[in-house]
């Protein structure tokens, strides 16, 4: 057995980025979702099955929550669970594009202690430990000093910045996106971006790796509420994601029509 939860999720990961660039490089058959929740490939299945028999085979006891896995409640009673997205970004891979990554986290008792968002196309690899601060490619990595939210660089659909959802107008910010809402959660950590944000509510598996790799890094992380955001829940979804520098946080969520 592996010494460490994150170990196992660095190891699994690069697992799955063989499958995926397989798929990636070679063709691969794409469904639409019957729930209307977008495409789905057999790259993603066949990951998803591949992470599911190794991560729960090292911890049986832990519990599984993914995005391509039927819902087992009895996650619910477990201390820790793996939240996964067997690919995040599914439409840019369909698409051609290489930001589609690998989301990997253990969460215990609510909230996550080890994460990892793997990009194989890219050779990203970005990682955390609850308390241990995030690394990208095995350096540490930091969050943006940047305190003012007018001017800052931020990661978000275009949706977002409809003045009907800001107070006084939309804000004037240098807007950038990315599919994979664990890479832009992932960026905030290297201080690449200065914040990211989606207003609508935001499935676990998305999140949750990208979540502690952002807060290890120093950013901070709420709900668009700006309230904690806890993971393994019965709804297995968020309201929303503001992860931004400390200063950028307190602003978007002062300025945000709730």
């Amino acid at each position: 057995m592996l010494d460490s939860d994150l170990s196992l999720l660095i190891e699994a990961a690069r697992a799955a980025g063989e499958i995926g660039r397989k798929h990636f490089t070679s063709g691969h058959r794409v469904w639409e979702k019957d729930d209307g929740q977008g495409p789905v490939t057999e790259a993603d299945l066949e990951v998803d099955a591949m992470l599911r028999e190794r991560l729960t085979s090292a911890r049986p006891g832990y519990g599984w929550m993914s995005e391509e896995s039927e819902d087992d409640p009895e996650r619910l009673g477990r201390a820790r669970v793996f939240v996964v997205d067997p690919i995040d970004g599914t439409r840019a891979f369909t698409e051609g594009s290489k930001t589609w990554a690998h989301s990997l986290a253990v969460v215990e008792c609510g909230r996550p202690v080890a994460a990892v968002v793997y990009l194989p196309m890219l050779g990203k690899l970005y990682s955390a430990e609850d308390g241990k601060g995030a690394r990208f490619n095995d350096h540490p990595i930091a969050a943006s000093p940047r305190q003012a939210f007018d001017g800052a660089d931020i990661l978000a659909a275009h949706p977002t910045f409809n003045a009907r959802h800001w107070k006084g107008g939309a804000p004037t910010v240098k807007r950038h996106f990315r599919s994979s809402l664990a890479y832009r959660l992932s960026l905030v950590g290297e201080g690449r971006f200065d914040g990211m944000l989606t207003l609508r509510d935001s499935w676990e598996w998305d999140i949750a790796a990208g979540a502690l790799i952002a807060a290890e890094s120093g950013a901070r992380v709420s709900d668009r509420h700006g309230a904690q955001i806890r993971f393994n829940t019965v709804e297995r979804c968020a309201q929303g994601i503001v992860c931004a520098t400390p200063g950028v946080h307190g602003e978007i969520l002062a300025r945000l029509a709730h």
